[in-house]
């Protein structure tokens, strides 16, 4: 087998090479930024040269090549490329080619587009590894144009009742999406570590304010302020009163979801594939052995060996995929960046 799953990540030992290892290793292919999928303390990293800037100022002074997208490279003789994965900016599926054995690890993905990100290719192989964080029936998601358009009329509805619009979203992907999506005149307050990973990404952040204890914020009133995760049930919103918050994520489709984070409102976005993306994409792949990881793996192998008649198993990882409190996986870099503001 041209793959391994070791307790170091996933790991191709003909090119002595780690996917998204959650142990040090000395090589390491990145599929993207997130910290769940991109640790500090590898000797080498390999990823797509747009998630070079965001994982060294997550990650620090690393050693890095990147490389574009469909490019190969060979290391002893594994013939190695990246694939759009459409989850967030620099995300790539991997694909290793040994002896006419085709392997693709696919991170996370989000097939339907955002109108941001570089969207999904799928690739064919033989064996494909796929996520399941929404890998069930009831997970349906909403085009952008829908969301993008119920998040306006709700900030604009605030706005006309003098209130100000707290939105949630995680720093990296999740908050780029909303702001392309943002169609308004009103003043846009972000929290610093979205404003940080903009300049990281070298996102336009020109018609935005950055978070500052010396504003007058009752002078900017209404304003929309975009936060993270880690600021829910803090001190730091207190300063925005009077205000409505909502939470941008693919667990707002569960009304519960909402209701026990204490929101106002809950628009379903996410940089996940949901129940007909997943299988899509795996379908796309023809491959005939697919490897589940993190979500709903058991459920979703069985669908796949069931409906499909694939060889389906679930396999164990650290990946967390996108978390309903945006207090871990993506989020897990603001938690510790929040004593900063």
């Amino acid at each position: 087998m041209l793959i391994k799953f070791t307790k170091k990540g996933i790991y191709c030992p003909q090119a002595d090479v780690y996917i998204d290892p959650w142990m040090p290793v000395n090589y390491a292919i990145i599929t993207h930024a997130h910290s769940d999928h991109a640790r500090y303390g590898h000797k080498n990293y390999l990823a797509h040269n747009h998630s070079e800037f965001i994982l060294k100022h997550r990650l620090g002074n690393i050693a890095i090549q990147t490389i574009p997208y469909n490019q190969t490279i060979k290391i002893n003789g594994v013939t190695i490329s990246l694939h759009p994965a459409g989850h967030i900016i620099g995300s790539a599926q991997v694909r290793l080619e040994y002896n006419n054995e085709i392997w693709v690890i696919s991170g996370d993905y989000k097939v339907k587009q955002d109108g941001y990100t570089i969207p999904f290719e799928p690739v064919k192989c033989t064996h494909f590894i796929t996520e399941s964080t929404f890998g069930l029936p009831i997970y349906n998601f909403p085009e952008r144009e829908s969301v993008n358009k119920n998040m306006n009329d709700w900030v604009k509805q605030n706005a006309n009742e003098g209130l100000n619009s707290v939105l949630i979203g995680y720093a990296l992907g999740k908050a780029q999406r909303i702001l392309k999506g943002l169609e308004t005149d009103l003043p846009i307050l972000l929290h610093n570590t979205i404003y940080q990973t903009n300049e990281a990404l070298d996102f336009d952040n020109s018609k935005y304010l950055k978070f500052s204890t010396d504003y007058k914020y009752d002078s900017l009133k209404p304003h929309i302020i975009l936060a993270t995760g880690s600021v829910l049930g803090t001190s730091w919103l207190n300063r925005f009163n009077d205000y409505k918050i909502a939470m941008c994520s693919g667990w707002m489709q569960l009304r519960g979801a909402r209701r026990r984070q204490n929101l106002d409102m809950g628009f379903v976005m996410s940089d996940h594939a949901d129940w007909e993306s997943l299988n899509y994409a795996v379908l796309a792949t023809k491959a005939e052995n697919v490897y589940v990881t993190h979500g709903y793996k058991s459920i979703y192998a069985k669908w796949l060996r069931e409906q499909y008649k694939l060889n389906a198993v679930e396999v164990e990882t650290l990946f967390e995929g996108e978390s309903v409190n945006q207090n871990t996986g993506e989020s897990g870099q603001d938690d510790k960046q929040i004593l900063m503001v």
